[in-house]
């Protein structure tokens, strides 16, 4: 899908780009998978999961969504460095097609200077271009920063699923199911 890159300022005064994921990004986009599933148990990952990400996989899987009319994955740079991912995935089948899943991850240090939003932002707008009537997302409860910044976009819950996650201490949490009509 097609995606003109934006630029804009964290609330530190940085510059950010936002753009379309490439497959030169394979490199950054594993250990970033790596490290985020590391500093927060609110990813559907754990570090050792990322082990089976191998370059050329996740180049062909980069470039498969740059390829694919239906997703859109965008990537966050500040200074170079890979900030954070977002992703928008339509769904084609007619009785859906009014419908879009979203989901979005940061780096810990690049928590709170706006990054969310903007990615937000440019999702929602790739959807409302597309015609979606609904975007929809899940998070693990517990998760207050993400829910906090879902409901600034808009997002109500929904539903819960209970008990979908289970943590390697044997613990359990609910995802969240949030939507916004557009």
């Amino acid at each position: 899908m097609l995606f003109d890159p934006r630029r804009f300022t964290l609330r530190d005064g940085r510059e950010a780009v936002l753009r379309v994921a490439e497959p030169d990004d394979a490199p950054q986009m594993i250990q970033y998978l790596k490290d985020t599933a590391a500093e927060t148990e609110f990813v559907l990952r754990y570090p050792e999961e990322c082990d089976r990400y191998t370059l050329e996989k996740e180049r062909e899987l980069l470039q498969a969504f740059k390829d694919n009319p239906n997703s859109l994955m965008l990537c966050c740079f500040v200074g170079g460095e890979l900030a954070g991912n977002c992703n928008l995935q339509f769904f084609p089948q007619i009785k859906c097609r009014h419908r879009a899943d979203v989901a979005i991850a940061l780096y810990r240090k690049f928590w709170g200077q706006g990054i969310g939003t903007a990615m937000f932002e440019a999702m929602l707008d790739a959807a409302r271009a597309r015609g979606v009537e609904q975007v929809e997302l899940e998070y693990i409860d517990g998760n207050a920063r993400g829910r906090a910044l879902y409901e600034k976009m808009g997002f109500v819950k929904v539903a819960k699923r209970p008990d979908a996650i289970r943590l390697k201490d044997g613990s359990y949490r609910d995802l969240v199911c949030m939507v916004k009509r557009l």
